[in-house]
C-alpha cells in the first residue's frame, strides 16, 4: 500500500531505492558511479537535499548544480533520471508531497540541463 511522503524514513527510502535504480540503469548508472566517490556520504547529502526540500525540515547545506557542472550530461540522460525518479515515487509513494516531489525534480532538471548548455556553448 502506498503512503504519503511524511518524514525522514520516507524521504530514505525513496533516495535510496531511486538511486539503487540509477546504478543499475544502462544509460546513467555508469556516469554516476563514475563520478560519486562515497556512495554513503552522497546518499546523506540527498536525504537531507529532500528533506530541506519536501518536508521543510532544513537540514541541506550547499548547492546542488555544482557538481553535475562537469559532468558529461544531455537531455536523455536527464530525461532518464527523472523516468527512473518518477517511477520510484509512484511504487511507493502517493499524495501531494509525492506529486510536489515530481515536479521539483522536473524543474530541477530543466535547469541543470539549460545551465550544462550554455555552459557548454560558452
Amino acid at each position: 500500500m502506498k503512503s504519503s511522503i511524511q518524514n525522514f524514513d520516507d524521504i530514505k527510502l525513496l533516495v535510496d531505492s531511486f538511486y539503487s535504480e540509477v546504478q543499475r540503469d544502462l544509460l546513467i548508472g555508469g556516469i554516476f558511479v563514475g563520478a560519486i566517490k562515497d556512495w554513503t556520504k552522497h546518499l546523506e547529502k540527498m536525504y537531507t537535499f529532500w528533506q530541506t526540500v519536501l518536508l521543510g525540515e532544513h537540514t541541506y547545506n550547499g548547492s546542488p548544480f555544482p557538481p553535475h557542472a562537469q559532468m558529461p550530461l544531455n537531455g536523455s540522460h536527464f530525461e532518464r533520471w527523472l523516468n527512473i525518479w518518477f517511477a520510484t515515487i509512484d511504487k511507493y509513494f502517493e499524495g501531494q508531497i509525492a506529486e510536489e516531489a515530481k515536479w521539483r525534480a522536473e524543474k530541477m532538471a530543466r535547469l541543470f540541463l539549460i545551465k550544462i548548455q550554455s555552459s557548454n556553448h560558452k
